[in-house]
């Protein structure tokens, strides 16, 4: 017997699986490639609560704390560390972006730190001149989501959760009881919930309960360098977007921004194009970057909704069906706290955390 179907590898739909196991629950997590292998293992590894819409905050928060004691959770420390995140302004307009969002955030406990031209010098001689000032979130960091993700799926497993990987889903039904999940390798789960965290893929499972929402999907573009002199001691990113780096203890810097495209279902590259911007960017924003070497590439598949933010809770039509999806390129700081919250709606009909924002209604007429 399964109390819970979870649809979805990624690191929101291995997170509700293991917090739903070690509440007892019996879990079957259902992923149709190999668990953290789509946007949860190939995104930035940004692991920031600067930056993100207040009503994102609550949930943002209680991530922050379940992300403190990551090896207590997942068995790994996932290479994360409480860097700091600093955001960089490139024009005044943008540093003052930065200063009302320090003065909107006073009651969240972001500790925001701002910089003008002459302390982020200071602080932080690495930085070109091109950037007038910056936000700095102490407690802010990064890790590496290709050991992060797939470990939340791994201690799912460990405390009791049935792990499908390599089953691809190809009917979904309900019988007035429970759903019943096909697969095309002959997997055959029913249960009384299910959770939709199937990322990008997520629109067409809610599709078939009625519930159509604008997704679309968009792939980032990445890449990593040589290994380099170890400088920059916090993962960083600009107002207003465009860029976002950091460099690990080898002395690789990961850096991402703008927008791959799809070669097919499941595969996506970055461009040349694409790669060429973020080497320019970088060379002004981090003149130390100038000339060095990208070794690899990559992009992946997300799910972006029209207001760019997602859908987390119950179905509006279907009893018994949750929904977590449309990260829109930030949902790995989120996921620990998303999965607990889906978790905790199972077990005891609400999520601590404040989610009516991000309810499916809002895209019902």
């Amino acid at each position: 017997m399964i109390d819970v179907i979870v649809l979805g590898g990624g690191i929101v739909g291995a997170s509700a699986a293991l917090m739903l196991a070690q509440k007892g629950q019996r879990v079957a997590l259902v992923e149709r490639d190999f668990c953290g292998s789509h946007s949860s293992g190939v995104n930035y590894g940004g692991v920031r609560r600067q930056g993100r819409p207040l009503h994102q905050l609550p949930l943002s928060q209680r991530a922050h704390q379940l992300w403190a004691d990551l090896p207590g959770l997942i068995g790994i420390d996932g290479e994360y560390v409480r860097s700091g995140h600093l955001k960089l302004a490139r024009s005044h307009a943008d540093f003052g972006a930065l200063q009302a969002y320090a003065e909107q955030t006073q009651g969240f406990d972001l500790s925001l730190q701002l910089l003008d031209y002459v302390e982020l010098r200071a602080r932080f001689p690495w930085v070109g001149d091109i950037a007038v000032g910056a936000s700095l979130c102490p407690e802010d960091g990064h890790a590496n989501p290709r050991l992060v993700s797939p470990a939340f799926a791994r201690a799912a497993k460990q405390r009791g959760a049935h792990l499908y990987e390599q089953s691809l889903v190809t009917r979904i039904e309900h019988d007035g009881q429970d759903f019943q999940v096909h697969c095309a390798n002959g997997l055959h789960l029913q249960a009384p919930w299910l959770l939709n965290c199937a990322g990008a893929w997520a629109g067409a499972v809610a599709e078939q309960f009625g519930e159509a929402v604008p997704m679309t999907s968009a792939h980032p573009a990445m890449l990593v360098t040589e290994p380099l002199p170890v400088v920059m001691d916090v993962s960083t990113g600009v107002e207003g977007g465009g860029i976002y780096a950091r460099q690990v203890a080898r002395g690789n810097c990961i850096l991402g921004g703008g927008r791959g495209f799809a070669l097919g279902p499941q595969q996506a590259r970055p461009g040349q194009a694409a790669v060429l911007e973020i080497l320019r960017n970088a060379g002004e924003l981090y003149p130390f970057l100038k000339g060095a070497q990208a070794i690899r590439t990559w992009s992946g598949t997300e799910g972006y909704l029209p207001d760019h933010e997602p859908v987390i809770g119950p179905s509006s039509t279907q009893p018994g069906l949750l929904h977590g999806f449309g990260f829109a390129g930030a949902g790995f700081q989120l996921g620990p706290a998303v999965g607990e919250a889906l978790a905790e709606i199972v077990c005891t009909g609400a999520s601590r955390q404040p989610i009516e924002a991000f309810s499916i209604r809002r895209f019902q007429a």
